[in-house]
């Protein structure tokens, strides 16, 4: 078997999430930073991380921990391959727990590489639902279906998840409706500023998860909403009508808020935007810190006052391909033993 390296970029909701989870619409775009995977032969089963190693001898080695290597170990529990031998090496420029799927490109990017590397082509719709399940069931996270979608397919999408609203096994799972809009769309005039406090997108989604499951009639209505904004803005979007555009996010970004999926430091640098001329400003992930969208045609100032307010990093949506195998760089060692 041949060394093999991929990868899979992270993603920003631009507006409709989080009705991924709810059989609504979300239109969403990567960005540019990406996790990165290399899968090459080995006399046995190895992860390496972040200068770390750790050997998986029996199914106990896969138990999750909490650390490093739990994402990798829930695509393996998912396989169980006892035959199995390789070393997974991997690495991410997508920021931690900022909530633009940095899990989730991760788990893409190494199920897109063991299916390579055992031989197994499968078309991309099929590799996003799998890794959904994965994230659910082996990863134990409460997820939608944006995440891995946009992980897989990249660049500028319009989601339909109708149909998806409750959880199915695998086999019996309807895909998702997914439309590039990426050509019609020249210049995307948002900014992504990280709040610096990390967080995690299960605490966030699980208890309004569970209120929607019991048929509270106010999270029902309020993602029925969202998921038409999302709607009237794929229309906004492709029309360029950057006011309405922002409209529809504050609107998306106000029904989520009261619902408790916000948090004191999103709200702050989404105050922040709006005071410095955005036009819409939301929540780019599941809230209680990550990451805020904000839509701004001249956003020089704005960024200045999103960093003086607390904002570690600020970065842009960019429509970049979704998981995919890249060149292999073999190092000189490896070229005289060839």
């Amino acid at each position: 078997m041949k060394k093999i390296r991929c990868s899979a970029p992270g993603r920003c909701g631009i507006i409709g999430n989080p009705t991924d989870m709810y059989g609504g619409t979300v239109i969403s775009c990567s960005i540019k930073y990406r996790a990165y995977v290399t899968i090459e032969p080995c006399e046995r089963l190895e992860l390496e991380c972040a200068g770390q190693r750790t050997v998986i001898e029996n199914s106990d080695d896969l138990l999750l921990n909490g650390d490093v290597f739990d994402v990798a170990r829930a695509v393996l529990d998912y396989f169980r391959d006892d035959d199995l031998r390789c070393r997974i090496s991997y690495s991410s420029e997508i920021p931690v727990r900022a909530g633009v799927a940095g899990s989730t490109a991760l788990t893409v990017a190494i199920l897109y590489g063991l299916l390579h590397f055992k031989g197994m082509h499968y078309h991309l719709y099929q590799v996003a639902e799998l890794a959904r399940y994965i994230e659910l069931n082996h990863l134990r996270i409460v997820c939608g279906y944006q995440d891995a979608y946009m992980c897989t397919f990249g660049g500028l999408n319009y989601m339909d998840f109708r149909g998806k609203q409750f959880y199915r096994e695998a086999s019996e799972e309807l895909y998702a409706t997914i439309e590039p809009l990426d050509r019609f769309v020249p210049k995307l005039p948002f900014v992504l500023a990280h709040t610096g406090v990390s967080h995690s997108s299960d605490a966030v989604h699980k208890p309004l998860r569970e209120r929607w499951l019991e048929g509270d009639p106010v999270v029902r209505q309020a993602y029925v909403e969202i998921g038409r904004l999302a709607r009237e803005g794929k229309k906004a979007l492709l029309a360029q009508d950057w006011e309405q555009l922002g409209w529809l996010m504050n609107e998306n970004h106000a029904i989520q808020r009261d619902l408790g999926g916000s948090g004191e430091a999103n709200e702050r640098l989404i105050r922040v935007a709006l005071e410095h001329g955005a036009l819409g400003a939301k929540l780019a992930g599941a809230g209680a810190g990550g990451t805020i969208i904000a839509l701004h045609l001249h956003p020089e100032e704005m960024i200045e006052a999103l960093k003086e307010a607390g904002s570690d990093l600020i970065f842009y949506p960019h429509p970049s391909p979704g998981v995919r195998l890249e060149p292999v760089i073999e190092d000189e060692k490896e070229k005289e033993s060839s």
